[in-house]
């Protein structure tokens, strides 16, 4: 990992981090990420990823749920990730917290059941979220499902004020679920959908909730063949998402 990458912190800015956890409960997140793990049905044997995984809430919230399972968050912010390995230690909670970034995953190719993304998505750069998903699907076991929670795109008209407030039009704009379908698919996931929309605080935050898996494809030798995107699938997928939101 390049020690002078710059990134977006969860809480938006660096100064910021202690009030993050705070804000999320205050706005009812923590409730939105409890509906992420009803979805993905994770079972006591599955090795459990959560990418972006910042202060820890939904890594420490899926080993309490699933004491059986083996969990890893992983992050580039060491501040955030000092606070979720605290906020672990302090439940009694073995998990386990690596430092580095969603589109340069430090894991052998098929080594998760599940990966999630709660609130994370919206902070990357388009060429950032294609690789990203690409990662994702190369750490998935051939099968596993990805699994993510995010703010709603600009399509939403109904709702999402406070959104639009704290997130600029461009971000928003990347978050649109043609997009993100478009980034699933392209990435070689498999089945990819949203589930539901859903709002918080008086309806004027809202979100959306995803789900693809990996193809249970295998080689001859019943190894799993995960998909890397190539420099020039990249390039491909940009120009098709510059196109789409012409």
């Amino acid at each position: 990992m390049s020690p002078d990458r710059i990134y977006l912190p969860a809480a938006g800015h660096h100064w910021a981090l202690p009030f993050y956890d705070p804000l999320v409960r205050l706005l009812g997140l923590d409730a939105a990420r409890n509906a992420l793990l009803d979805q993905a049905a994770v079972g006591s044997s599955h090795r459990v990823l959560d990418i972006g995984c910042g202060t820890g809430s939904l890594a420490v919230l899926l080993k309490t749920r699933c004491p059986g399972a083996d969990v890893v968050g992983l992050d580039p912010d060491p501040k955030a990730l000092a606070r979720a390995r605290r906020k672990a230690g302090q439940a009694g909670l073995v998990i386990h917290f690596d430092q580095g970034f969603s589109d340069e995953q430090p894991y052998p190719p098929g080594s998760f059941d599940r990966v999630f993304s709660s609130f994370m998505f919206h902070h990357l750069e388009t060429e950032t979220k294609v690789k990203t998903v690409s990662e994702v699907r190369r750490v998935l076991k051939p099968g596993g499902s990805f699994h993510m929670l995010d703010f709603g795109g600009p399509e939403d008209r109904t709702g999402g004020l406070f959104a639009r407030l704290i997130h600029s039009r461009q971000r928003r704009k990347d978050n649109a679920e043609s997009r993100i379908l478009t980034l699933m698919s392209q990435g070689g996931l498999a089945g990819s959908k949203k589930v539901v929309d859903r709002a918080v605080f008086f309806g004027t935050l809202r979100f959306s909730y995803y789900r693809a898996s990996a193809p249970a494809a295998v080689s001859d030798s019943g190894q799993a063949l995960p998909k890397k995107i190539a420099g020039a699938e990249i390039h491909h997928l940009k120009t098709t998402l510059a196109t789409r939101n012409e």
